[in-house]
């Protein structure tokens, strides 16, 4: 059990931004929030009384408590060549960079454990707590990727690659009967791998990219041009129609992209409760147009941010965030807009709402998944010019965290918890 004083920050809805000051929260050795009150409350001067020193973590002045990150789409093989081949369309990409990539994972096990083991860290490093993977087509690799996201204490939604027509031969599985047989086998060797552990240890659970009753789903929707008219040559429908009529549009499904949905489309999503993995600096490349994201927001549609490494090339997911502000702030409609405050339930609890999760926001019962970030100065990129923020009596704001917003990195993240 842990008891943590001092100010948490989170945003329990989409726009609606929470600083609480002098907080306790306490955090049950199952990982749930048990007690959150003002740390001056009778409730919270008799749960103090239950701790003893080593259990109660003081955050200091100028520093606060925040949900750690959710990525909803990130290739971890792809991570190999990151900040790579940005210059080409989707389709050429995905052949000279992507396939060929995975493909040399899957034929070295010592390579794949060295990225995915630099991956975690990374991910640690950014503050990501939860991520939804996709991995390659081998169930092997698949296995390396989980053990080591369960090693790293990530919690990781790990997605079999399934494909039975690709544009390079040899990454690619000889049908789609037996890519179904090879999920049906890669989701039972996932959740073999944690079954031993009590349910709060168990980190990682399998995604594949087919329908199975207790598991999620995901793939990629409406992506780019040249990938959509492809659907249209080799199926004569469209994108999402594929999806729905294979019955994968459901409550349990994360699409990545969906740039190329019109209105219609997107409520469609959301009366099927499918969710969106909102990818803004992949889809600043490869897109053409960005994401209908307020829109979508508007029609009620669940929607997380994903890095989408390698089509995006920073695994940290501020700077997502930070593309989803920009990307519509240089249009002529500002009806469209979404501010920081959004982006950030989006890279939270908009995420872990996506998968199902009670993260994301802090609450009593909720499940605690924290980092403690640092807004002081000469910590990182942020400066200030105010005394009042050089004392020990400093309150953090709102301008205060919009700065950090801005101008954060790792260097202003002490702990991840």
């Amino acid at each position: 059990m842990l008891g943590f004083i001092g100010t948490i920050v989170d945003t329990p809805s989409l726009g609606q931004l929470s600083i609480r000051h002098n907080q306790l929260l306490i955090v049950s050795n199952e990982g749930l929030i048990t007690h959150l009150e003002s740390f001056s409350s009778a409730t919270s001067e008799a749960a103090i009384q239950a701790l003893n020193s080593s259990q109660i973590i003081k955050i200091p002045n100028g520093s606060f408590l925040l949900p750690t990150f959710c990525d909803l789409h990130l290739h971890a093989p792809q991570f190999l060549y990151q900040g790579n081949g940005l210059h080409l369309p989707l389709m050429q990409w995905l052949d000279k960079y992507a396939f060929k990539a995975e493909e040399r994972l899957d034929s070295d096990s010592n390579l794949a454990e060295r990225v995915y083991k630099r991956l975690g860290q990374r991910l640690i490093q950014n503050g990501t707590g939860t991520v939804l993977l996709f991995g390659t087509i081998k169930n092997e690799t698949n296995i390396v990727l989980a053990r080591v996201m369960q090693e790293a204490g990530i919690r990781a939604f790990v997605g079999k690659l399934s494909m039975d027509i690709s544009t390079r031969p040899t990454y690619c599985e000889p049908s789609s009967a037996e890519a179904i047989e090879a999920a049906t086998r890669f989701v039972a060797d996932c959740k073999a791998l944690v079954a031993s552990l009590p349910p709060h240890l168990r980190f990682v659970a399998p995604v594949p990219y087919a329908s199975f009753s207790d598991v999620r789903i995901q793939s990629h929707l409406a992506e780019a041009k040249d990938q959509v008219e492809w659907v249209r040559l080799e199926r004569g429908k469209e994108d999402i129609d594929v999806f729905d009529e294979a019955k994968l549009l459901t409550p349990r499904t994360i699409q990545a992209h969906c740039t190329f949905l019109d209105n219609p489309s997107l409520s469609r999503l959301h009366s099927a409760g499918t969710s969106v993995a909102h990818c803004p600096l992949s889809n600043s490349y490869f897109s053409a147009k960005p994401f209908p994201l307020r829109e979508a927001l508007d029609l009620m549609v669940k929607v997380g941010l994903g890095t989408d490494i390698a089509g995006g090339y920073s695994a940290d997911i501020m700077n997502s965030m930070r593309q989803a502000v920009i990307s519509w702030h240089g249009t002529n409609d500002r009806k469209l807009d979404i501010d920081w405050k959004e982006a950030l339930f989006l890279s939270t609890k908009g995420g872990t709402e996506a998968l199902g999760l009670q993260t994301g926001a802090f609450r009593v019962g909720g499940a605690s998944a924290c980092s403690i970030l640092v807004s002081g100065e000469g910590m990182g990129d942020l400066d200030f010019f105010d005394d009042s923020h050089r004392s020990d009596e400093w309150v953090l704001t709102e301008d205060i965290l919009e700065k950090w917003w801005c101008l954060g990195n790792h260097t202003n993240r002490v702990a991840r918890l």
